[in-house]
């Protein structure tokens, strides 16, 4: 895969990002040698940049990515983390954190948002030790939708001191909303927004995003190409999800004649969801999460080779 350049960073990332949430047992537990496997089998296939957060698992994200990319060199890799949600211990475990944050782990930890500059420096240095790293490449502020202010006054400042100091290489937000992440592209010096669902085959609500990361000379990494499974199958099923809940039937009638068009042109669609955010060149790479080595070796393929142009042409007119 041939890397793309960051905004006007110098850090760099491959076309396809592994998303670390799955490998923190996101929903359901994931062993450790599945774990490895799946990150070992990401590397194998060329993905070069890996992207976890503290809120994955309470931390147990970080620490399998560490573990599986302890032996790579340091300067092949990209890794981001993110900043906003510090983990505390709990003072009244319930035993599984399922209900409270998705994740099947023991809930001895909890998340409490801080967005302040304290709150950001001991998030990095939590993460770092978990990483087993010395250093992570980008740091997004994470989800700030209650507390945009004091991510936009407080925690990227603090962050873009970090990089203008040479700690990390490049700083930015990841939300799944376009609203806030075009007033953090207007007010913040962020090289990267990560938006996840907004910019897909069959959402493409973050347009304008892309239009205004372009203008200020910033990057997207487009999150979740499957849109939290509906495009993940050649056909849609009757229970497949969209945005973490069950797909709307207006938006999985759509996704299946998306899927129709892939067939016509000998291919699938998780193929064309995939490809689809690469197509705009204000999209440095796109992130999904992966359970498997067989997943991972699926998207890697998908990403080699794009479609042909009249499959394109047709989708988009099946988009409107």
């Amino acid at each position: 895969m041939t890397d793309r350049r960051l905004g006007r960073t110098k850090v760099r990332v491959s076309p396809l990002g592994f998303g670390a949430a799955p490998i923190g047992n996101l929903y359901t537990p994931l062993d450790e040698n599945q774990a490895l496997a799946t990150v070992d089998a990401a590397w194998d296939a060329g993905v070069r940049y890996y992207d976890t957060a503290p809120h994955y698992g309470l931390g147990l994200s970080e620490r399998r990515l560490g573990a599986a990319l302890a032996h790579r060199p340091r300067a092949e890799f990209t890794v981001s983390t993110k900043v906003g949600r510090l983990l505390e211990p709990h003072p009244a475990p319930t035993g599984s954190d399922l209900a409270a944050g998705g994740f099947a782990v023991p809930d001895t930890l909890v998340r409490r948002p801080d967005y302040s500059r304290d709150g950001v420096l001991r998030s990095l240095e939590g993460s770092l030790t978990r990483l087993g790293l010395d250093r992570v490449d980008i740091v997004y502020v994470h989800d700030p939708d209650a507390h945009l202010d004091a991510a936009v006054t407080e925690a990227l400042p603090a962050l873009a001191a970090l990089r203008d100091q040479g700690v990390i290489g490049a700083i930015g937000v990841g939300m799944n909303a376009v609203a806030p992440l075009l007033r953090v592209v207007a007010e913040a010096d962020v090289d990267a927004v990560m938006v996840a669902g907004r910019w897909t085959l069959a959402d493409r609500t973050a347009r304008p995003l892309l239009d205004a990361c372009a203008g200020r000379g910033a990057s997207v990494v487009a999150a979740a190409p499957f849109n939290s499974g509906l495009l993940s199958r050649p056909r849609p099923p009757d229970d497949a999800f969209f945005d973490y809940g069950p797909a709307p039937e207006a938006m999985l009638l759509h996704a299946r004649r998306l899927a129709e068009v892939c067939a016509r042109h000998g291919t699938v669609l998780p193929h064309a969801a995939v490809r689809f955010p690469l197509r705009d060149p204000v999209v440095a790479g796109v992130v999904a999460g992966f359970r498997s080595p067989a997943e991972v070796t699926s998207a890697a393929h998908w990403v080699a080779g794009d479609l042909p142009e009249a499959a394109w042409r047709d989708l988009a007119a099946v988009a409107g």
